[in-house]
């Protein structure tokens, strides 16, 4: 059911970006859920669709437990609205 809202809400260029935002190391999730609005959850479920059953994978064990995935201790400097200059 996830994925078919998070197709109906995003096009194709919204979702390479959140895959590459995934795929970067240096990217966390709150990243990813201030600019798309996009849970962990959501974010996975759509690695999940948009990716090879291998690829998922790699990705997966490559983010599972990773602190920069996970957390970022001063996101409001980091993060910025497209409005805010």
């Amino acid at each position: 059911m996830v994925k078919k809202i998070l197709l109906k809400k995003l096009n194709s260029a919204e979702i390479d970006r959140i895959v590459e935002m995934a795929w970067e190391d240096r990217t966390p999730f709150a990243a990813i859920n201030f600019q798309f609005n996009l849970k962990e959850k959501e974010v996975i479920q759509l690695m999940r669709s948009n990716l090879k059953p291998s690829s998922f994978k790699i990705w997966r064990k490559r983010v599972t437990g990773r602190k920069s995935k996970h957390f970022f201790p001063n996101h409001k400097a980091r993060f910025r609205s497209p409005k805010q200059k």
